[in-house]
This record gives structure tokens, C-alpha cells and sequence, in this order.
């Protein structure tokens, strides 16, 4: 950062809508925060045009061109060496060099987590990087790791998923002494998957056992009573999305209700305020943007369908990780623990 501005690489072309919604994301943004530098990194020509078609009102920023695009169905090989002039893989060097900045996309999850332990590497003792994010309950927020970087993992992945969730969590709450739990079945200690059992055996033989609440069902999360929810990526991107789509059915069928008839717009006006906080609390667009924990740098995850509003919270997430240094607070941290 020079003079507090703040730089961040931006895949244009990543995502569902590209590169429209990014560029809308990105006003949405900047108009709440200015001294920001945004690259974008992809199609100089589309990117460009999307900008004059679609009167895009963005400044302070700068357009890097790049030849090829990432698809969803390149494999590690190709991404890795058919993929070099990509917006992801550009953006993800540019990082590397300038260590002070980051990175956001919305685009194949794999190709993200290829190229940033690539170009970002990963902290000392560390396999895998993690999706990691704060999922709303009903006392304040739970951190919730892997959700989606990793299909499959092993007991020792899911021990370090704990002590890098432990890590962001400490930081974000200073003062706090969080619970970590593992997504699973049934609480029982026979209950699930071998790897789940040996995973819990390491936690609850490690520094971090006076914080282990042990398994973790999915209907409990919302309770509030676990901190830090540690799961394998397959597990934990089919309950974020779960999720999701039953708070986007519960918030639209509150709206249809409300605008039934009459008598419903008049309770909705007696309710408005208490809805609004509701629906905010439950909104995935503001929860939107997950950052890949583990790595050397920077790095947020926004979701591939996310809308330009869940996209410009992608960019906030960035920005506020790089205003407060918090991967360097997280690298710090592990270190420490080990």
C-alpha cells in the first residue's frame, strides 16, 4: 500500500455475467470506498466495451489484457500449462509480486486454488489451502472451513483446517476462547466417515483440545454453539449451498406473503424494520467472498453466480483482509501455534 491505497487484481472474466457483473461490482464498491487502485485483469476489448455499453462509472483503475480464458472443465495440466495468459493466472502473478495487494474472482474454484498455492505458496506446515467463511447464527457468526477448495482430504488436513480456523477466528475476536467442532452425522464419537474419527482423535490429543466441542450435525449450526466448523470441501460446499437456497426461498416467499393483499402491506409496515434486520442477517450476497485460507497472500473466493452487489462485497472482503493484514496476522499465528 502507498499513501493507504489500497490495490487490488481483479479477474474480469470469471463468473456467470462476466465481465458486466464484475465491472458493476466494482462501481458498487468504489462508491463506498475510494482510495482503492483496481486492476482488471482479462479481454481489454470486452472489458472496455462493457464499460461505455453499460455506462460503468469506475476510476482510479487500470485494465491488464490477456489472452486465454480459464474453462470449467480444464484440468490441473492445462490450467497449469495452457492457461499461462488467463486473467486468473496474470492476476495471481501480479500478487506474487506485489505482496502488499490481492486477488478476487469468481472463477473456477480449482484454477484458483491451483494457481494461487502457485504463485502465493502456502504457509510453513500447511498442505492445503481452505475456503473459509462466516456463516449468520443465532448469537453472532461461526467461521466454517473447507468449503469447497478440497473434495477430498485426509485427518491431518482436517487437523490443519482447525488451526487455521483457529488462527482467523482469534484474530477477528480477540478477546474470544472459540469452540471448534466437525461437521458430521451424529455427535457420537462412532458416528460418520473413518477420516472424520481419526480427525477428531488429532484435535483432541493437540494444543487445541480444551476448544474441541467434538462432532458437529448441520441442524445444530445455526445454534451458535460451535465457533469454528471444520469440514472436507465436498461436505461443506453442499451445506453452504443448502443453505443458501433456503434462505433465498424463506426471504422470497416472506415477500409474496407480504404483498398479497392489503391487510399483509399493512403488517409488513408494523414488521419492516425487524424484516430488514432479518433478511440482512440471512442474505448470502453479504456473506458473499471467501478467502482461501493457508496461502502466502491474499486470496477471496466470490461465488461463480454471485450478482454484482454479492460481487462488490467480494471485493470488500479483499480489501479489508489487505486494510488490516490479515493473512499476515493468520501466518503469524500458525507459525506460533506450531
Amino acid at each position: 500500500m502507498s499513501n493507504g491505497q489500497v490495490t487490488i487484481a481483479i479477474d474480469a472474466m470469471g463468473g456467470e455475467n462476466s465481465p458486466y457483473k464484475v465491472l458493476k461490482g466494482a462501481q458498487i464498491f468504489q462508491n463506498k470506498n475510494q482510495n482503492v487502485k483496481m486492476i482488471f485483469f482479462g479481454n481489454k476489448t470486452e472489458i472496455t466495451s462493457n464499460i461505455r455499453k453499460f455506462k460503468i462509472d469506475i476510476s482510479n483503475y487500470e485494465i491488464v489484457n490477456t489472452t486465454e480464458n480459464v474453462q470449467d472443465d480444464d484440468n490441473v495440466n492445462t490450467i497449469l500449462r495452457s492457461r499461462k495468459d488467463s486473467s486468473i493466472y496474470r492476476a495471481l502473478e501480479f500478487v506474487k509480486k506485489n505482496p502488499d495487494t490481492g486477488f478476487v474472482s469468481a472463477g473456477n474454484t480449482a484454477a484458483i486454488m491451483v494457481l494461487s498455492r502457485l504463485h502465493l505458496g502456502m504457509i510453513e506446515g500447511i498442505d492445503r489451502p481452505a475456503i473459509c467463511s462466516l456463516i449468520p447464527n443465532k448469537k453472532n457468526f461461526s467461521l466454517m472451513l473447507d468449503l469447497g477448495a478440497n473434495v477430498t482430504v485426509n485427518p491431518e488436513n482436517l487437523f490443519q483446517f482447525a488451526l487455521m480456523g483457529f488462527s482467523y477466528y482469534t484474530i477477528i475476536n480477540k478477546e474470544s476462547k472459540p469452540t471448534i467442532g466437525i461437521l458430521n452425522i451424529g455427535t457420537e464419537n462412532n458416528k460418520g466417515l473413518e477420516f472424520l474419527q481419526v480427525a477428531a482423535e488429532l484435535i483432541s490429543k493437540s494444543f487445541l483440545k480444551d476448544y474441541f466441542i467434538g462432532f458437529i450435525e448441520p441442524n445444530k449450526i445455526t445454534l451458535g454453539d460451535c465457533d469454528i466448523i471444520i469440514s472436507d470441501g465436498y461436505t461443506g460446499n453442499i451445506m453452504l449451498k443448502s443453505a443458501e437456497g433456503i434462505s433465498n426461498f424463506i426471504t422470497s416467499n416472506l415477500r409474496d406473503m407480504f404483498s398479497k393483499n392489503l391487510l399483509n402491506k399493512l403488517a409488513y409496515k408494523i414488521v419492516q424494520n425487524d424484516l430488514k434486520i432479518f433478511r440482512d442477517q440471512v442474505n448470502p450476497e453479504i456473506y458473499n467472498g471467501a478467502n482461501l485460507i493457508g496461502l502466502g497472500g491474499t486470496s477471496i473466493k466470490s461465488h461463480g453466480n454471485a450478482s454484482e452487489t454479492a460481487f462488490s462485497h467480494a471485493i470488500n472482503k479483499c480489501y479489508t483482509s489487505i486494510k488490516n493484514n490479515l493473512n499476515q496476522q493468520i501466518i503469524k499465528s500458525v507459525n506460533n501455534l506450531w
